[in-house]
């Protein structure tokens, strides 16, 4: 559920974004994301997570430059930098080796297995492979940009 729920600002973004537009779903995705870290800080248990720091930040920072003036681009060009933030996110928790999946895997299991190496390999598997599905977001996305509104992708058969 933690990781379904840290994903809530994207899901909001994606809503909002197809409904009235992409700055408002910015403004939007921010509002989730402060929720989410006030959520964090106001139970004692827990502590925000490098997801939802980054989100907020994500967002936060989009947000901000949309409203003040500065260009939102076409729908595509506002999603490519989303799904561009969600793959520094990945990256950046990986290189620092406070991988993003990590924190939530450990919710779930002992504090005996978060040392174990098998624990550890897999949580940057799991990591690498939410990177690669944000890099394929993030080509997609940026064909899209490119190639405006007309973008449609054909699957092969």
């Amino acid at each position: 559920m933690g990781l379904l729920l840290a994903f809530a600002p994207f899901i909001v973004f994606a809503l909002v974004d197809r409904l009235i537009g992409p700055t408002q779903a910015l403004v939007e995705g921010a509002i989730g994301s402060a929720i989410l870290l006030a959520r964090e800080w106001a139970t004692p248990s827990r502590s925000p997570m490098a997801l939802e720091i980054g989100t907020m930040v994500l967002f936060g920072g989009l947000a901000f430059y949309a409203v003040r003036g500065g260009p939102t681009g076409s729908l595509y060009g506002v999603r490519l930098c989303v799904d561009a933030g969600l793959l520094a996110i990945a990256l950046v928790s990986i290189v620092i080796r406070r991988r993003f999946t990590l924190q939530f895997a450990r919710e779930h299991v002992s504090s005996d297995v978060w040392r174990e190496l098998g624990f550890v390999r897999t949580n940057y598997v799991i990591t690498a492979v939410w990177a690669l599905a944000f890099a394929i977001l993030v080509v997609v996305g940026g064909r899209g940009a490119i190639r405006g509104p007309d973008f449609d992708i054909k699957l092969a058969r």
